[in-house]
């Protein structure tokens, strides 16, 4: 996922490096590193590790003091980025604020509000002072009408604040409390300090702890049969998260991706998907390998390279799916699935991507249970027939009845409230996913009509949650189907 290098270049970041305890490293150090040295030697190893095992991924780099410079806009050229490091030049005070809304603008000019991206927010452990300070930031912007804080970000994002300090010094304990409420309020994110004392050493391993944590890349196996590959994904993905009442579930993509069938590529349409990442062959070295291109005219490319020359099933599976035009379903974990097909950015190139789809087994409503699928010639019909455009899908199933069982239900509130709202939840995301948005109004219609043909006996949960299910049909996301509609909570019960 994209990643912005957020770079504090106050008058502070030029101070030296506090050695009241100096360590044998430190004593070979001449001159002393000053802060900002040591930040831009923290990025390069960032940086060296895009180039070596993020290649596919965009960076950027933007510096801030009481304002903010994008430096680099979102590239691949992570020398580039390298070589802006060496042309930062000290500002005055520090805004962490003014550097979270330049970063969130950048994002938003370049990619808009749905794309993940990592915030890399490198500064001093010094969260400002007089109109700067962090806190009255913090507090102010409650209070304001134009603009608010940046946080949350407007986009889904992990924070990573990076304290260029020594963990005693004054001004970050007094910062770090602030910084641990800008994670609260982006969602996700950590703070990371340098172990022992602010050194050379102990910034690399803090960088390489940034890595591990949220930059590492995945290596796993992709399986068919009996025939399996090394793959990695880019970008690598990230877990799956979601927050319930009671709960916080989250789940990982395993390490082996098993095949399970293929699919008309018409029958699975354009499903929506939590993530995509491009599939690419791990070399004996665990090195990325490019896949060749398909056209007629690559025959020759790659010639003189010897893994060019090894059978790949990543290859086969990919020239497969391209020629009979097909996806591959496939399970990524429990109850998690996602397809593998080829796309193609333009006539000459195609590649192999995987989409995974938010954990569950009826994620596509129009196929119904994904562990109810099989082979066609398990079944006693052929379910397409002897037409070439003949398919199963969708599964037929009858949108009478379906807003009929809705009424059933809201005529015997507030008994039937649970199974209400799931019957409504369940046709609200087959018409998101089938885009019939138009369906929503009308049902939000019917149940305002019905709200209104209440006996007077009737209880008075009954009018309350009609009321909430109708306004909310029209008031929800129209574009997440996965936001469920919930019961409201009321002083009242079905025994009153």
């Amino acid at each position: 996922m994209p990643t912005v290098i957020l770079l504090d270049v106050s008058l502070s970041m030029s101070r030296g490096v506090d050695i009241s305890s100096p360590s044998p490293e430190d004593e070979e150090v001449e001159p002393l590193p000053l802060r900002k040295d040591l930040a831009a030697h923290g990025c390069n190893i960032l940086l060296d590790h895009f180039t070596q095992h993020c290649k596919l991924e965009f960076a950027s780099l933007i510096v801030f003091s009481s304002v903010y410079k994008v430096l680099m806009p979102f590239t691949r050229d992570f020398d580039a980025i390298k070589n802006a490091l060496n042309l930062v030049d000290e500002c005055d005070r520090t805004s962490i604020e003014v550097g979270l809304m330049g970063a969130a603008q950048h994002v938003l000019e370049e990619w808009g509000n749905g794309t993940p991206c990592q915030i890399v927010l490198i500064t001093d452990g010094n969260a400002g002072a007089g109109q700067h300070n962090l806190q009255k930031s913090m507090m102010s912007a409650h209070s304001r009408v134009a603009s608010q804080f940046p946080l949350p970000f407007p986009f889904p994002a992990k924070l990573s604040i990076v304290c260029i300090a020594n963990p005693n010094e004054p001004s970050l304990q007094i910062s770090n409390s602030l910084y641990q409420r800008l994670i609260e309020l982006n969602g996700e994110g950590d703070i990371l300090v340098p172990e022992g004392g602010l050194t050379k050493k102990s910034v690399s391993q803090m960088f390489e702890q940034l890595i591990k944590t949220n930059f590492s890349s995945y290596s796993g196996t992709l399986h068919c049969g009996k025939l399996s590959a090394p793959v990695t994904l880019s970008p690598p993905p990230q877990p799956y998260c979601r927050h319930h009442d009671f709960e916080v579930m989250r789940v990982s993509v395993d390490s082996a991706i098993h095949v399970l069938g293929f699919l008309n590529t018409g029958d699975v349409s354009s499903p929506p998907a939590f993530s995509r990442h491009l599939v690419l062959p791990l070399s004996a070295k665990g090195d990325m390998v490019m896949l060749p291109k398909t056209d007629a005219g690559s025959d020759d490319e790659g010639g003189g390279n010897d893994e060019g020359k090894i059978p790949s099933f990543c290859v086969l599976l990919h020239g497969g799916l391209k020629r009979e035009n097909m996806v591959a379903l496939c399970q990524v974990g429990e109850n998690w699935f996602g397809i593998l097909y080829s796309w193609a950015d333009n006539k000459k190139k195609s590649n192999l991507m995987l989409s995974i789809f938010v954990p569950g087994t009826d994620i596509i409503p129009w196929m119904g249970k994904l562990t109810s699928l099989g082979p066609a010639s398990m079944l006693p019909v052929n379910p397409y027939g002897t037409s070439q455009n003949a398919s199963p899908f969708p599964l037929k199933g009858g949108l009478q009845s379906d807003i009929q069982k809705i009424l059933r239900h809201a005529r015997k509130l507030p008994d039937k409230t649970q199974s209400f709202y799931k019957e409504l939840n369940r046709v609200r995301r087959a018409a998101l996913a089938y885009g019939f948005g138009e369906l929503l109004e009308g049902l939000a219609n019917v149940l305002e009509r019905e709200c209104t043909l209440l006996p007077s006996t009737a209880h008075p949960d009954a009018a309350i949650q009609l009321q909430h299910a109708y306004e909310a049909l029209r008031n929800h996301d129209k574009k997440d189907f996965r936001q469920n509609i919930a019961p409201l909570k009321t002083t009242f019960s079905a025994n009153d």
